[in-house]
């Protein structure tokens, strides 16, 4: 493997880290009692409880090594891989399928930390995401060289965001999670200049910002209004998140935060890459024509100039439209 390795170093850029019942029990000051996040048996199935209500189960996100479909999942952590839970379990499986690096995404505090208002209490939500962060920094010690730390962050606070920002830099974090949309949880919009403290430290620090799909509010999207059935409502759901982040590079790339940060790195995160060719299409048609170079002379590229500097995309499961993705844009699909 090491000789593998030498030649191509595959690295896996949107894994996730199914996160062992001791995160926050182990790190959280006990004054907070059943409201700091702890596992308990509901319904034969391990779930992640916060006073009385279960905000998360474990195994909904653990189906690696799984015989079963989406949403259907493993019901305790007995029944879940080691590998999605322990460290060294993890190294023995990139070993196996010759991965040298993972990027890890958590699954608890939410694909943006949005999870962490259920919380509700300022101090408590600032503690757990610091905790979680504590936890990250030991999970990858065995090999901080192929386990990329993504740091959560409690946006809603942007003076604490920019401090954990800064400590888990110090910490050895190499990247940032985002919700691309932070006006869905009573937030400024992702453009306003509420944010650039926060993105001043992050080109500072050398971290790229990740929105990863699911980091919305995804409250009105979920619903099953047609009542066509859990399997066929959550492809529907997942497949139209991806349109979720393309909102997210649209705020991005029309806002000014590319021309104001130049080397701030921004990735889209398991959302696909087919429909970048398009969407940047649009944009630059939109922009020539829609006289945005005269309302804003300062921005001297086009949105597809700035994404091609700054931006990045994860593909997944495509085919059929990466090629044109590629080819187009060959130095942006991770």
């Amino acid at each position: 493997m090491a000789d593998l390795f030498d030649r191509y170093r595959v690295i896996d850029v949107d894994t996730h880290l199914t996160e062992p019942p001791g995160v926050w029990t182990d790190r959280v000051s006990s004054k907070w009692g059943d409201l700091v996040p702890h596992i308990e048996r509901r319904d034969d199935e391990d779930a992640w409880v916060v006073g009385d209500k279960v905000i998360f189960k474990p195994g909904a996100v653990s189906m690696a090594g799984f015989d079963g479909t989406v949403p259907d999942h493993p019901a305790t952590y007995a029944d879940i891989p080691n590998a999605c839970f322990e460290a060294d379990a993890r190294l023995k499986h990139m070993d196996e399928n010759g991965i040298y690096a993972q990027v890890l995404y958590p699954n608890v505090g939410g694909f943006g930390s949005q999870t962490f208002l259920r919380l509700e209490e300022p101090e408590l939500m600032l503690e757990c995401v610091s905790a979680y962060n504590d936890f990250l920094t030991d999970w990858t010690s065995p090999a901080p060289e192929r386990f990329v730390a993504v740091t959560a962050l409690p946006f809603w606070d942007i003076e604490a965001a920019v401090r954990e920002l800064e400590r888990a830099a110090a910490k050895g974090h190499r990247a940032v999670l985002f919700p691309s949309q932070p006006h869905d949880f009573g937030q400024p919009a992702l453009g306003e200049r509420h944010w650039d403290r926060l993105w001043a430290a992050a080109q500072d620090a050398g971290l790229p910002i990740s929105f990863h799909i699911g980091g919305q509010d995804l409250s009105g999207l979920s619903k099953d209004r047609a009542k066509i059935g859990p399997k066929a409502n959550f492809a529907r759901i997942s497949s139209l998140s991806f349109m979720e982040n393309a909102k997210g590079i649209a705020e991005l790339l029309f806002s000014g935060i590319c021309h104001r940060f130049p080397n701030l790195d921004f990735v889209s995160v398991e959302s696909g890459a087919g429909w970048i060719p398009s969407l940047l299409e649009a944009f630059d048609w939109q922009w020539r024509n829609g006289g945005v170079s005269k309302e804003h002379p300062e921005w001297d590229l086009l949105p597809s100039e700035y994404f091609r500097r700054q931006v990045y995309a994860c593909f997944w499961f495509e085919r059929e439209a990466l090629g044109t993705a590629i080819d187009q844009y060959p130095d942006n699909i991770l």
